[in-house]
């Protein structure tokens, strides 16, 4: 083996190594933005949960202090007690459906991928291939 052999083989040796090091880097970056990204979907999830657990209780709070009232104003104003307590109910069941329904939007499945990352993942897969695309 001469010297430019030798010297081309250690330049080919070291260019894999670097290239080595930065695909592991690169992977590793793209592990910790998925903790973070997952992370960071999860406490909204919790904060999510949060939200129908105060609906829950606002709802119930809400379904025994101002039912009573709202009833016996209404009864006082001359609407049938019965009447007077459906429309109450209507109310507030409204008001407790529109909570859940926030509260479940947000917990879908879908809003908790880490979209992000599979992003910068495709788009470090393009650049390793050459900017090809299949198609």
């Amino acid at each position: 083996m001469t010297t430019t052999d030798h010297d081309r083989t250690e330049s080919t040796g070291s260019l894999l190594s670097e290239a080595i090091k930065h695909v592991s880097s690169l992977v590793r970056s793209e592990v910790d933005l998925a903790r973070a990204e997952v992370d960071q979907n999860l406490r909204r999830a919790l904060s999510a949960i949060g939200m129908l657990v105060a609906a829950v209780v606002a709802a119930l709070v809400a379904l025994n202090v101002m039912a009573a009232a709202v009833v016996t104003g209404l009864t006082e104003a001359g609407v049938d007690a019965v009447w007077a307590a459906l429309i109450v109910c209507v109310a507030l069941g409204l008001i407790a459906a529109a909570l859940i329904a926030k509260g479940s939007k947000d917990l879908k499945l879908s809003s908790l991928a880490p979209t992000r990352t599979a992003e910068n993942i495709k788009r470090d897969a393009n650049a390793i291939q050459g900017g090809r695309t299949n198609g």
